[in-house]
């Protein structure tokens, strides 16, 4: 063997070493699975081709005692596995969108509107149903019941007609209160179905899960529902109950959140939110009337870059710092005020570093570009988007 090839040899061999170490983040945090691919000596991003246990920028993920579901986004598909796995790299059991686990792109590959996805984003199980949203066929679609097979048709989507049309706004010129333009997130709260409308600056509710062309019953964040103006039509000025993009949506029967990506904050309502008013809560911003991004500026525990998840489990709450690169906590639910700095952090070794991972080596508890969240039990899965990876972490300790 040369040298040259020698010094290649201990050169991975050393890199191999350092990126196999565990580094637990502040406060004893520490992932536990590592779903996706690793990266090659920890430098680069893994390979994107699909399979049954590679991942492509993933921007949605839930969890609870019988499943774990992926938004695969940069692959348009979702990943379910039965159970929890607690093995780094477990292939999953069942892909959606997709005729098999080496397939990809939009609609199928083209093969199919009904059953094929483009870019979905948020995931979640409710009472044995399996919702997604399919964000840029401007649709939630319903399995009501979970899959069996790859490749399952839906049974019906909210949003649009039927599950052939895949039109912003159902193609008319303006939205309604049956329309969505770009849904990234939902939620089931208190017997309210949410829906982040994302692209329509507006959140949309139904008292009880929506069947099929059931119109909303309420409107959040505009006047009517024909309307979509960005912060409401506000010059250049947010307000307590205006948005720019809101991407998920959490809470229980104290408080609803939601994240409002655009203005860099998540907002908070106590109480039931049934109707459109004035939030009582906003995290990542001095005051209501503030939406400043500082990028270049040490970050704190009190500010936001673009947090586009949102979950809360007990007495916590989590929230995706995405363009941070981190996840925040604030313990004890916060429910009202501004500006209150949070408790805890992952992925980051302090409150003041905000790198893609860490400016490093890709390792097993840093992060980039971090998306969806969810919370469950004492632990936290993070769809890693920028290390096309979903990892799940034990957060119990805090």
């Amino acid at each position: 063997m040369t040298e040259t090839v020698l010094k290649r040899v201990s050169l991975r061999k050393n890199i191999e070493e350092k990126t196999s170490v565990v580094h637990p983040s502040p406060l004893g945090l520490r992932p536990l699975t590592w779903l996706g691919a690793r990266s090659p000596f920890g430098i680069a991003l893994p390979d994107a081709k699909p399979s049954a246990s590679q991942l492509y920028a993933p921007r949605g993920v839930f969890f609870d005692d019988d499943y774990l579901v992926a938004a695969d986004s940069g692959n348009h598909r979702i990943l379910i596995w039965h159970g929890v796995p607690d093995e780094d790299a477990t292939p999953a059991d069942i892909v959606l969108g997709q005729p098999d686990f080496e397939s990809e792109g939009p609609k199928a590959g083209g093969r199919s509107v009904e059953r094929g996805l483009h870019l979905p984003t948020g995931v979640r199980v409710i009472d044995g149903r399996l919702f997604v949203a399919d964000s840029w066929h401007h649709r939630i679609l319903v399995w009501n019941r979970m899959p069996t097979g790859n490749f399952q048709e839906p049974d019906y989507a909210i949003g649009q007609a039927n599950l052939s049309e895949i039109t912003e706004n159902r193609g008319r010129e303006r939205c309604a209160a049956d329309s969505l333009y770009w849904c990234y997130g939902f939620n089931y709260i208190n017997g309210i179905f949410y829906v982040a409308d994302t692209g329509n600056r507006r959140v949309l509710g139904w008292r009880g899960i929506p069947e099929a062309n059931q119109p909303a019953d309420f409107v959040v964040g505009q006047d009517d529902f024909e309307t979509n103006l960005e912060n409401r039509g506000l010059d250049q000025t947010v307000d307590a109950k205006s948005f720019r993009w809101i991407h998920d949506i959490a809470g229980n029967e104290e408080i609803v959140y939601f994240a409002d990506a655009g203005n860099h904050r998540v907002l908070g309502w106590t109480g039931a939110l049934d109707a459109d008013r004035d939030a009582t809560l906003v995290l990542g911003q001095e005051n209501f009337e503030k939406n400043g991004e500082f990028p270049y500026i040490k970050q704190g525990a009190s500010r936001l870059r673009f947090p586009y998840s949102v979950s809360i489990d007990k007495d916590l709450v989590a929230v995706a710092d995405t363009a941070n690169n981190r996840v925040l906590f604030w313990k004890g639910l916060p429910k009202a005020g501004a500006y209150r700095p949070a408790d805890a952090v992952a992925g980051q070794p302090n409150f003041d570093e905000t790198g893609e991972n860490r400016w490093k080596l890709v390792d097993r508890d840093t992060l980039c570009w971090v998306y969806g969240i969810h919370l469950y039990d004492g632990r936290l899965a993070i769809a890693d988007s920028g290390n096309n990876r979903v990892t799940l972490w034990k957060v119990d300790e805090i």
